[in-house]
């Protein structure tokens, strides 16, 4: 990826993108298996979800997810070591580990026809009994290499916890099982391991992995960055709001906020720190750019997936209902970027490192129209499960009657070295938290559960959802995100919607708490990654970043409350809640920084804490979507709001006039 769309000498953008692969693909026998499992999967996976019944034979859903959990379990052992980095050299025993998932699940597949009529998940015959065992310790091995030790920690407990269930004081006493109706429940059924998770991965997540692989390798990261240095480069901070747009594209793209981090971060901290943004800024910027991006539509990660699956409603609604989240995370990440440039006189790009709107469109009109048609296949035809594959068709027909981009064989072989070693882990540590799904269905203790945590908060819908915050956050410290998500679906979501709120606001309430551990400490990692790419403390990014990416905290408290902020209502109500959660969060935004954009600076008085306080308290008053206090209606809690903003907005606009010297 480079700078300037006119430095083509340094190479086109499919060339950059190999070279990035390349290192982080295998070779010799590992690389080749890699390839051939994940064509071999991609293969029956466009044959089940077009329905294309090859050989005149289609898959029973159980059959083709048992034959997905062997290819891309078994590349878990071939991809990550036991213990250290991931290597080429795969030692003996992980090849026998992958040998023994291919015949294991090989069973399953076989058999699942007679485990269907027979009802195994709850009377499985001996053979079936050791089966499962087997796959249970693979899957743990797989879980603990791909989620690491908290994530396997975490499952263990809780794939044993149907075991001793009755001896667990309350709210956590369910029904005892012996281990051996346990673990083929878990095998089995389709309420665990192969239940929603594997449902969504199997459907939705393998199409727009590849997707965004695809976009990404044939140059989509370049035009991207180039197109945000084209609009916004020129104005003031002009480096980091590149930063914002690239890296919320990038983010859409990747669905992953480490690997955001690692590929935009090489070129925009530089570019950051060159204009006069401090390494630590530049750094957090960069870590809440990349957050926003796994939460912008229409890519948001694999976990987006699963809430569509989970309630069973279609992807284009979860991604639509995150767009005005989403949307208000950006501006206040704009608006604070804004501020802070103009606090301190920071410049623009200049014009000679910026490449020309018009040239940047035209050679990159292709990603454009592939968004378009993903988009329009989602929206019109409700083609979710299938629209990907559509338009990885033709951005590779397409790339290869453009010479610059044109994607190498030996180009394609590394993106799907690439696509096999993301989607083997995701299978991993997916089939490994459904265990946790499936064991709190097995003693029964979903429902009891919701009305005990709902007791527990005194019946106070406030403290619930502080109490929900808290956990995800807490969780979102030790696991993946998806694998948070999953985990507090089944023990938190019941409770919340129990207490009245919407069902697809409160999921994605769980899902931005538990993505906010990625910018704040003692975690931080995707603001820790950022600072060891600027030269930056860790710690004194993750602050920053916790300042600069506040709205974030805010944010799913309002739409949980009203869900009109996501979509959830009459037009004219969700477009009036918008325009004042939008000036809600420039109040916010300013306060924060201390300037506030287009109108003055609130530090040039010596009240300038009493202010900054004050239109804080302003913001969250217009920002929020809801009535009630103070036995105020929304409207006058907004016309309220407003009129305590007045004084910071006068005081700031005041210092605005004044020589820049004399503030």
């Amino acid at each position: 990826m480079t700078e300037k769309s006119g430095a083509t000498d340094r190479g086109s953008s499919a060339i950059e993108a190999e070279r990035v692969v390349e290192r982080m693909t295998f070779s010799g026998p590992a690389r080749w298996v890699i390839i051939l499992f994940t064509l071999f999967a991609i293969a029956i996976a466009v044959n089940q979800l077009f329905n294309l019944r090859i050989g005149g034979y289609s898959l029973l859903e159980g059959m083709y997810l048992y034959v997905l959990a062997g290819l891309f379990l078994s590349l878990t052992f071939v991809t990550f070591r036991a213990w250290g980095p991931p290597s080429s050299l795969v030692p003996w025993y992980d090849w026998l580990l992958a040998v023994a998932t291919i015949l294991i699940t090989g069973f399953f597949v076989v058999t699942a026809g007679d485990s269907l009529d027979g009802g195994w998940e709850y009377a499985a015959p001996p053979k079936a009994v050791w089966a499962s065992i087997a796959l249970y310790v693979l899957i743990l091995e797989g879980t603990r290499r791909a989620g690491g030790l908290v994530l396997f920690s975490i499952v263990f407990v809780f794939s044993l916890y149907p075991t001793f269930a009755e001896h667990v004081p309350d709210p956590l006493n369910g029904f005892t099982q012996p281990f051996t109706d346990v673990i083929p429940y878990f095998m089995i059924s389709s309420e665990a391991s192969f239940g929603i998770p594997m449902r969504a991965f199997g459907n939705l997540v393998i199409g727009f992995i590849l997707f965004g692989a695809v976009l990404q390798f044939t140059g989509g990261g370049r035009f991207f960055n180039n197109l945000a240095m084209a609009l916004v480069g020129g104005y003031r901070g002009g480096a980091a709001k590149v930063s914002i747009f690239a890296s919320g594209f990038m983010g859409s793209m990747s669905g992953s906020v480490i690997s955001n981090v690692l590929t935009t971060g090489a070129v925009s901290i530089p570019a950051m720190k060159k204009t006069g943004f401090s390494a630590r800024y530049a750094a957090a910027t960069e870590a809440c750019a990349s957050t926003g991006g796994v939460l912008m539509p229409p890519i948001m990660g694999a976990t987006a997936f699963v809430i569509a699956s989970w309630l069973s409603r279609p992807y284009v609604e979860i991604m639509l209902a995150a767009a005005i989240p989403s949307l208000l995370y950006f501006f206040g990440l704009f608006v604070q970027i804004d501020a802070y440039s103009a606090r301190r006189g920071l410049k623009g790009l200049p014009k000679v490192d910026r490449p020309a709107i018009l040239q940047t469109l035209r050679q990159g009109w292709l990603y454009i129209a592939v968004f378009a048609l993903l988009i329009f296949l989602m929206v019109v035809f409700r083609w979710e499960k299938t629209a990907p594959f559509y338009a990885v068709t033709l951005l590779l027909l397409v790339n290869q009657f453009n010479k610059k981009d044109r994607v190498s064989w030996q180009g394609f072989l590394n993106i799907i070295v690439s696509v096999g070693r993301t989607l083997s882990e995701l299978v991993a540590v997916l089939l490994g938290i459904g265990m946790i799904v499936g064991a709190f269905q097995a003693t029964g203790l979903t429902g009891p559960l919701a009305n005990e945590l709902v007791h527990m908060a005194g019946n106070s819908l406030p403290m619930l959802l502080i109490m929900g915050a808290v956990t995800s956050f807490i969780f979102g410290m030790g696991m993946t995100v998806t694998a948070c998500y999953i985990f507090l679906a089944v023990v938190l979501a019941p409770a919340l919607v129990q207490a009245g709120l919407n069902e697809l606001a409160v999921h994605l309430f769980i899902l931005y708490w538990g993505m906010v551990s990625f910018i704040t400490p003692p975690v931080a990692l995707g603001a820790f990654a950022a600072a060891s790419m600027a030269g930056a403390n860790a710690f004194r990014t993750g602050f920053e970043a916790m300042k600069l990416g506040g709205v974030i905290y805010v944010i799913p408290f309002f739409f949980v409350l009203n869900p009109a902020l996501i979509g959830q209502g009459p037009p004219m109500q969700v477009a009036i809640v918008l325009v004042c959660a939008l000036i809600g969060v420039w109040f916010l935004s300013a306060a924060l920084q201390g300037y506030v954009s287009f109108v003055g600076p609130l530090n040039s008085s010596s009240f300038s804490t009493l202010m900054r306080l004050t239109l804080f308290f302003a913001g969250l008053l217009v920002a929020a979507p809801i009535g009630g206090i103070l036995g105020l209606g929304h409207a006058a809690l907004t016309f309220v709001g407003l009129a305590i903003a007045l004084p910071p907005l006068v005081v700031a606009w005041h210092a605005g006039q004044m020589p820049r010297g004399v503030q």
